[in-house]
């Protein structure tokens, strides 16, 4: 089979991109009591009792803390969750999401 010809095709694999992050955020009130808080983040979040408190309190002395970083589709179900829930029990306790960089 002299002069035949080759066709060789090269396939390239699409890479697929790691999904943006977001941190979901702990913003601090003076009107929800410690223990609620805790219990927010020990059932949304899966926090152990101290973690919450590490997490509460961070938020408590900076105004706001970080709790955890998920995709952003998680982490805006997560927040929205946390805060319903806080919104249920009559307190302000709020929670919000924001790329990480």
């Amino acid at each position: 089979m002299a002069g035949a010809a080759i066709d060789r095709q090269t396939k390239v694999k699409p890479r697929t991109e790691r999904p943006k992050l977001y941190k979901v955020l702990l913003l601090n009130d003076d009107y929800t009591p410690r223990e609620f808080v805790v219990l927010v983040l020990r059932s949304v979040f899966r926090l152990s009792d101290s973690e919450g408190e590490v997490v509460m309190m961070t938020a408590h002395q900076k105004g706001s803390c970080v709790v955890s970083v998920y995709p952003r589709d998680v982490a805006e179900t997560k927040a929205t969750e946390a805060t319903d829930l806080a919104r249920e029990h009559g307190y302000p306790l709020l929670f919000s999401t924001e790329p990480e960089e």
